[in-house]
């Protein structure tokens, strides 16, 4: 009976609507909290230190929400990312080439104009960051929630852009935010990552060397002055995704099976609870509207997403480049690029750690948070729009299928509509 609960448990929090409920969720809880009359226990809480002395490891709850929990959410993020790159849409490099390029114009545009708003502003040399990320769960279940009449391409589409979007984020953090570096405890953190990788080549299943090897891992790059989050990627990249034959499903489906509900349905939303605590008041919303840090967030992400997203893809497909995913109008991948703008978990972790000034930090926050919303809001009606149109074009081909006796086609081509008993032959356009 546990099982079972056990398992219907995990197989809830792998729907993409449930850790995106979830996840907005906490989000909202702090909000809230913060802004009741009992604020103070929830800085008191974030605040909390948890030590481990003989480990020299002295963070504040919100740090091990930081740097502890999201090293899980990074390490789904990297089996999924190794996953698509070797057995999915990114490993077929004319499939992959357009969810590459749109990414990489949704991480530039978003940076630039970033840049230039906030240009010469203290926190900007690095906060120009804050935008660039897309966040996965987020978007996918504004597209689940909204988009169940997309087509399928869709989905594959905006988790092929997210993944390499959050790629480049991770490249971002580990260049950007790696200050005084270790040489010792870099190769102490190196050898976990080739012990790691020989065990996935020797065939070792047992979680006896992978999960020191993981912690280890994280403590040294922790040591070594890097953000230990990345050796969540580090691990899931260095995971085998091919199953031997005999082999029912490879290390990295298993590992993703067991580790995405904990990252959904715990990690994730302890992240979004310490982090999304931010003051929101008449003096925030005039500062979001007229405080050069909070636009530049705010324009990254509103308008350079969507437009970096949506432009690049355009052009590639336009240039020859890249294809247009199957059943997409243009239309179709403009909402998509939209959903792009919703920055939220790692945009708010570059925030952490771009921004000293913690009224900076808090400001940028809001902005990352106010944005987010705007953008799954405005990405959801137009899916629901488009999702309108769909389902007419579907309904449209089954009554022609039932007056033309089965064919997909009626006599001469083209599409038969019905408006008022008179009919019409109409091609599509494909928007």
């Amino acid at each position: 009976m546990i099982t079972r609960v056990h398992s219907e448990l995990s197989r809830y929090l792998r729907t993409e609507t449930v850790g995106g409920a979830l996840l907005l969720i906490a989000a909202a809880t702090a909000l809230l909290w913060v802004n009741s009359p009992w604020a103070a226990s929830y800085l008191s809480m974030t605040e909390a230190v948890v030590a481990i002395p003989p480990l020299h490891l002295e963070l504040t709850l919100a740090d091990w929400a930081e740097d502890g929990l999201l090293a899980v959410f990074f390490f789904v993020a990297g089996l999924e990312l190794k996953r698509e790159l070797v057995v999915g849409e990114l490993a077929d490099r004319r499939r992959a080439t357009l969810p590459v390029i749109a990414a990489i114009g949704g991480v530039v545009t978003p940076a630039l104009i970033a840049a230039i708003v906030g240009f010469g502003i203290s926190g900007m040399e690095r906060g120009w960051a804050i935008p660039v990320a897309t966040d996965i769960a987020f978007a996918l279940a504004v597209l689940a929630l909204t988009g169940s009449r997309i087509p399928a391409g869709a989905r594959v589409f905006l988790l092929s852009l997210a993944v390499v979007d959050d790629l480049m984020a991770i490249v971002l953090i580990a260049v950007l935010f790696t200050t005084a570096v270790s040489l010792l405890w870099l190769l102490v953190a190196a050898g976990c990552f080739a012990g790691w990788a020989v065990g996935q080549r020797a065939r070792i299943g047992t979680p006896w060397l992978y999960v020191p090897l993981a912690l280890m891992s994280w403590y040294a790059l922790h040591e070594a002055g890097v953000h230990p989050t990345l050796a969540g990627v580090a691990l899931g990249l260095l995971t085998r995704v091919r199953p031997d034959p005999g082999e029912r499903v490879a290390p990295a489906t298993r590992l993703e099976h067991l580790f995405q509900p904990v990252s959904a349905g715990v990690c994730v939303p302890l992240f979004a609870l310490f982090a999304s605590g931010v003051p929101l008041n008449p003096t925030v919303f005039g500062e979001l509207c007229t405080n050069r840090l909070a636009l530049a967030v705010i324009l990254g992400l509103l308008v350079g997403k969507p437009l970096g997203i949506f432009g690049m893809s355009w052009v590639a497909i336009r240039l020859g480049v890249a294809t247009r995913p199957s059943g997409l109008g243009w239309r179709d991948m403009f909402a998509l690029s939209v959903l792009g703008a919703i920055g939220f978990t790692v945009s708010l972790l570059v925030a952490e750690l771009a921004l000293a000034d913690v009224a900076d930090a808090e400001l940028a926050k809001a902005a990352v948070l106010v944005t987010s919303m705007a953008a799954s809001l405005a990405g959801s009606a137009l899916l629901l729009r488009r999702g309108r149109v769909h389902q007419a074009r579907r309904d449209a081909r089954a009554l022609e299928r039932e007056q033309y006796g089965g064919t997909s086609d009626p006599p001469g081509g083209g599409s038969l509509r019905d408006h008022g008993g008179h009919r019409e032959r109409r091609r599509s356009n494909g928007s």
